[in-house]
């Protein structure tokens, strides 16, 4: 695309966070080096995948690229005698497995655009940041007071959206920043609706909530200025991280893993959660909370990224609440989010694993219940608490808030309307997601049941019974016909096989026949 090309309009329809697996099907050996063909599947649908082949240096680029998150890759080492040999090569292609099950496992490495370019590199072709450049170039042809100071470079988790460091022409030293996003794969609002919702978000006033300075939106993107907050994000303090770091160098390994204090952990959360009501009772959709989205001013946790939910970007947890049909609404999906944010700021790490079937010693047994509440496997299949029902809970009833900024948000009554409609179509595709995913789930659970060799056994066993009762009842069958052929015989009716003149069979009462005996009998037998 040249330079200050206007990009084509209307949203992105594909979903960055639907989770990428890779199998090597094969390897074939060329003169001097191996490649191995891959299979690469978005999501539960066998159709969505598609081939890709790679070498040993490419995989060996990508780890050199990824050593920023200080994570330990099982990347097989390199040899150079000796390599082009089959039983080698096969265990390499076990090696190179495993480290494609890694980085396709793990919560921030799979969602960075290095492994998307990877494994999706049709999907991925596009140089992000000079298409940002583009449209905010565009932008300061109208604006010519603002000024980029300088790139911030993968300070976001989100490959389509960048972040610059601002400031205005006559005010050098203040620093803002800026964020250009794509529309999403859930922007529903009309344009002229969403350019609407998106201006609103400078009016917007809450003790709770980080404010916008500037915001606009086009029919392809929209871009977003506030001010530069120095401390960084909630998430920065958990992992003591540098705000202007990449989020692979910040958040992958940190070097020190210690949660908050419990007052910390009280105060924050009480605050997050009143912001979470105030939203949800303005009927504006967010759906996008998590540590790095909530800045820190004192000791006050205010909200960032309001815009999300009307850009339709989808959420960074998208791939863990997918799994839980009763996970359905953006309501549940901010509760859900906010036990993932309340396990941070108390275990200085995320969970391992969703559910959580036990958790460590905390402050307080107090976040242990709201935490069962809502991260365990009972809580997921029971539905989230509301955000009243977690104000009432004892962590967070007790906290006093002090500050005294009245809360103001005014939405017109058909812009009301329109977020209404967005959200239950944003709610609607997730519902749909998690009813292929769980259809995904039930055949897999089937087909493993059906090859496990306690069936194996089971289908044997009914095998042979069924081979024997068909022996058995084939045998009376003939037993019958022999019966019946010798009745004819001796009633002295003419037939082409018996004559008046031919001798009689002798009896065959009383006599008893196995299966085997119970052959068929020639007709030259009986003339």
């Amino acid at each position: 695309m040249a330079f200050m090309e206007k990009p084509p309009a209307g949203k992105v329809l594909l979903d960055d966070t639907v989770p990428l697996t890779a199998q090597i099907e094969a390897s074939q050996s060329l003169h001097s080096h191996t490649e191995y063909i891959i299979r690469v599947q978005r999501g539960v649908s066998a159709e969505n995948s598609w081939q890709i082949v790679r070498r040993y240096s490419d995989f060996d680029l990508l780890n050199n690229s990824l050593q920023i998150s200080s994570l330990s890759l099982p990347l097989p080492p390199k040899k150079l005698i000796g390599n082009m040999e089959r039983e080698f090569i096969a265990e390499r292609q076990k090696g190179l497995q495993a480290y494609l099950d890694v980085i396709t496992s793990h919560h921030i490495l799979s969602n960075c655009e290095l492994v998307k370019k990877f494994l999706d590199p049709n999907s991925y072709s596009v140089n992000y940041t000079e298409i940002a450049l583009q449209h905010v170039s565009m932008f300061f042809r109208s604006e010519p007071k603002w000024e980029v100071v300088e790139p911030l470079k993968d300070i976001g988790w989100r490959i389509r959206k960048k972040y610059f460091l601002m400031k205005i022409k006559n005010q050098p030293k203040e620093r803002l920043m800026l964020s250009w996003a794509d529309l999403g794969p859930d922007k529903y609002l009309s344009d002229k609706d969403l350019q609407y919702a998106v201006k609103l978000l400078s009016s917007c006033s809450h003790p709770y909530i980080y404010k916008v300075t500037f915001a606009t939106a086009s029919e392809s993107s929209a871009l977003v200025i506030r001010p530069f907050n120095e401390k960084g994000t909630l998430k920065d303090l958990i992992y003591k991280a540098r705000p202007k770091d990449p989020f692979l160098k910040k958040y992958c390994n940190p070097k020190k893993i210690q949660g908050l204090e419990l007052q910390q952990i009280k105060t924050y959360g009480r605050q997050i959660l009143e912001v979470l009501k105030f939203l949800h009772e303005k009927g504006f959709p967010y759906g996008h909370l998590h540590s790095a989205n909530v800045v820190l001013d004192g000791d006050t946790c205010k909200l960032l990224d309001l815009e999300n939910s009307l850009l339709g970007l989808p959420s960074f947890y998208r791939s863990y609440f997918s799994q839980f049909r009763k996970i359905n609404t953006l309501e549940g999906i901010d509760v859900h989010c906010f036990g993932h944010l309340l396990y941070e700021m108390t275990y200085g790490r995320p969970p391992d694993t969703i559910p959580v079937d036990s958790f460590p010693p905390a402050p307080s047994m107090s976040v242990v219940s709201v935490l069962e509440s809502i991260l365990t496997c009972e809580a997921m299949k029971n539905g989230m608490p509301t955000v009243s029902r977690l104000l009432q809970m004892p962590l967070f009833s007790d906290v006093l808030l002090t500050n005294s900024e009245k809360p103001q948000f005014k939405i017109p009554t058909k812009l009301k309307e329109a977020l209404k409609v967005s959200k239950e179509c944003i709610e609607k595709r997730l519902t749909e997601e998690q009813k292929l995913i769980h259809q995904h789930r039930r055949l897999t659970r089937a087909q493993s049941h059906h090859g496990s060799e306690e069936e194996k056994k089971k289908r044997k066993i009914l095998a042979r019974k069924k081979s024997k009762r068909s022996a058995y009842e084939s045998a009376e069958e003939h037993s019958a016909k022999y019966s019946n052929s010798n009745n004819s015989a001796g009633s002295g009716a003419s037939s082409p096989l018996t004559s008046p003149s031919s001798p009689t069979p002798p009896s065959t009462a009383g006599i008893k026949f196995t299966a085997s005996d119970l052959l068929p009998i020639p007709f030259n037998t009986l003339s």
